[in-house]
């Protein structure tokens, strides 16, 4: 069974995007629903965004969720939209 720093370890496709209304960066993680946090700047922003991954990952172990799970689920879920 993999651990936490294990799948901290992936690599996931980060997007940050310039909150022109509010100010500062907002930070995602397309592939973790909900994996969204922002900072006052890129670096803040990126910072946080590691807490936030962690967050996610902790939340999906708790769950009892394995990522192996999850990525199946996922690419099902995505297959299926865009077979349509």
């Amino acid at each position: 069974m993999k651990t936490l720093n294990d799948y901290m370890a992936i690599s996931y496709r980060m997007e940050i995007l310039e909150d022109k209304d509010e100010g500062g960066f907002v930070v995602s993680y397309p592939d973790l629903p909900g994996g969204i946090t922002c900072g006052e700047t890129v670096e803040k922003a990126v910072v946080n965004a590691a807490d936030a991954k962690r967050a996610w990952m902790e939340a999906a172990l708790e769950e009892g969720i394995s990522m192996n799970q999850y990525c199946v689920y996922f690419l099902s879920r995505n297959d299926a939209i865009y077979s349509k």
